[in-house]
């Protein structure tokens, strides 16, 4: 089963040929899926998405917009957005994060987990202690209901594991809301492993916070199969000290393979550090 987070990035690498899962949530090669989805796309509206940078084979029709890439929200309004943010090119696996962030800092965000299954909230808990592990000046806090970031339950099809609501909000400094996660039976599950729950979970989080994917400029590195996701509208700036070479492990990667724990890893701190400590 193929798992895309948000987008995926660069290189075909042996993962190519792994189970992979989508952190969006949805399976690259489930082609019935696409099918069905495909057919009443408008070709303007496929026009509009592909000049964003981003593959039309995967995209979902939803409330107030569109998912693409397995995991990412565009908004009606941001098909028509033009980023004059700056784009490094490089064909390497690298951090890259949105034009806006969460601000000002330092600031808590709460997060609430609403109907899904036990472990989910668990998986949560492991989720934000790895980002309040880094003595960020950003933290998470949970609260029982009614977080500025609620994690629910949606019914996103076979192999499609979760998305979320997009990117920081640009006025505001903060991040969207819902992260929709997928506990059917042909995704995540009702009892999925706890740390390879809270590496999608924490994933979500990381688009909600303004990361984009490590391999963004080629899908195919960790997805077997995409191109280039392009600014998206939204800027993919490259952070400063993290790595040209390939990083097989970040947890911002676009696809991960079923059950994998992905904690953050060296590159991983330090980008986050660059952006929030």
């Amino acid at each position: 089963m193929k798992i895309t987070i948000k987008q995926a990035a660069s290189l075909s690498l042996l993962v190519a040929f792994l189970s992979v899962v989508a952190y969006s949530c949805k399976r690259d090669n489930d082609q019935t899926v696409v099918k069905e989805e495909q057919q009443g796309l408008p070709d303007a509206v496929k026009n509009q998405i592909a000049s964003l940078g981003y593959d039309t084979r995967n995209v979902r029709t939803v409330e107030g917009g569109y998912v693409v890439e397995g995991d990412i929200f565009l908004t009606h309004e941001s098909l028509n957005y033009k980023s004059t943010s700056p784009v490094l090119r490089v064909a390497n696996s690298e951090q890259y994060r949105t034009t806006c962030l969460i601000t000002p800092l330092p600031k808590t965000i709460t997060v609430s987990v609403t109907g899904l299954p036990a472990v989910y909230s668990t998986a949560t808990d492991i989720a934000i202690a790895r980002y309040n592990a880094l003595g960020l000046r950003l933290k998470f806090q949970r609260v029982s209901s009614g977080g500025q970031v609620d994690i629910r339950y949606a019914s996103l099809g076979s192999g499609v594991l979760g998305q979320s609501a997009g990117f920081p909000n640009c006025s505001t400094g903060n991040p969207p809301s819902p992260i929709l996660l997928n506990s059917d039976a042909n995704a995540l599950g009702s009892n999925p492993n706890q740390n390879y729950l809270a590496t999608v979970i924490a994933h979500e989080i990381g688009h909600t916070i303004g990361f984009r994917h490590t391999d963004y400029f080629n899908r195919a590195y960790s997805c077997g199969i995409g191109g280039n996701e392009g600014t998206a509208g939204v800027g993919a700036i490259n952070i400063p000290g993290t790595p040209t070479a390939a990083d097989p492990n970040s947890w911002m990667l676009a696809c991960i393979g079923n059950g994998v724990n992905r904690p953050f890893n060296a590159n991983d701190i330090t980008a986050l550090r660059y952006l929030y400590q």
